[in-house]
């Protein structure tokens, strides 16, 4: 009998250390999204393919070491497998960042889960290639998710997060104007968090923003830019002052212009601080433990 108490008394204990853990983690999913939602004196922070400096990118660690860093944001690559299973993969094909060869589309998921995923220094590590449904896993009630790569398919993935109860935290986005993505997916634009990107191409960029803002309110607008001058940036305030925020990457100079990474090491005033003062709620970064210490030593960040 004691034996039987004692054991009901782990399972107890055990169900209170979960209920309490799925708390913690939905208070944060809400605080990410509020923070998303009215981002005007906090800057969140997006790590590009996650934590690539200290684990392979687009790994399970390298979003598990964002969500240890405190970061906001992890971005991440989707593709689809010969058999259309997402996975997390930047380039096409596997080479660069697997031991294996050749296209994603040419593989298997079972046959991509013999392979081992590259650290940056080209070693093979001992992580796999994570399905989309893995790492949302990992990010569940943690970190917002960045899909890039998969506005072809975003009907897809967003089968995987309805499964995972992971579609309130994960960000879509892509180019297309509204028209084109509503005639692809029809409603489910309005099941998911959708963000447009708006560039110098952009063809008849102030009507672009105007038919996004009017018919369907995006939170944020990822805007590129080349140089200071940038038609892209002269649209940033009237976005803003339309409810959406601003989603700026810092990670090279066909992004950013001069107000790259790179410089932030040296100057981020000039880089990070730069793109903030032009408007930028939102900054991804290759370098995001530094950036949280930036924003943070200007009360800008928790």
């Amino acid at each position: 009998m004691l034996q039987i108490i004692t054991y009901t008394r782990h399972l107890f204990l055990i169900l209170v250390v979960l209920i309490n853990y799925q708390s913690v983690a939905q208070e944060r999913t809400e605080q990410l999204l509020k923070q998303l939602s009215n981002a005007d004196n906090y800057v969140l922070v997006a790590s590009h393919r996650g934590d690539w400096r200290n684990a392979p990118e687009n790994s399970v660690q390298a979003i598990k070491n964002c969500i240890k860093m405190g970061v906001d944001i992890v971005e991440i690559d989707v593709r689809l497998t010969k058999d259309s299973v997402p996975v997390l993969m930047h380039d096409a094909t596997i080479d660069r960042t697997t031991t294996g060869k050749g296209k994603v589309s040419d593989w298997t998921l079972d046959s991509l889960k013999t392979l081992f995923l590259k650290s940056g220094c080209d070693i093979a590590t001992r992580q796999k290639v994570p399905t989309l449904e893995e790492a949302m896993l990992a990010a569940k009630g943690q970190i917002l998710v960045n899909l890039d790569k998969c506005s072809g398919y975003m009907d897809n993935a967003a089968k995987v997060l309805l499964k995972t109860g992971t579609i309130n935290q994960a960000i879509f986005k892509g180019t297309n104007d509204i028209d084109q993505v509503r005639h692809q997916y029809g409603r489910l634009l309005d099941k998911i968090i959708f963000m447009p990107i708006i560039s110098e191409s952009t063809p008849y960029l102030e009507g672009y923003v105007d038919d996004y803002l009017t018919e369907y309110s995006p939170m944020a607008f990822e805007v590129v830019f080349t140089n200071d001058h940038s038609t892209t940036l002269s649209i940033i305030n009237s976005i803003k002052n339309r409810g959406a925020r601003i989603w700026i990457n810092t990670l090279w100079e066909s992004l950013c212009g001069p107000h790259d990474d790179d410089l932030a090491v040296e100057n981020p005033d000039a880089s990070w601080g730069w793109v903030i003062e032009r408007g930028a709620n939102i900054i991804q970064t290759d370098r995001p433990m530094q950036l949280l210490e930036y924003l943070r030593k200007k009360n800008l960040h928790l």
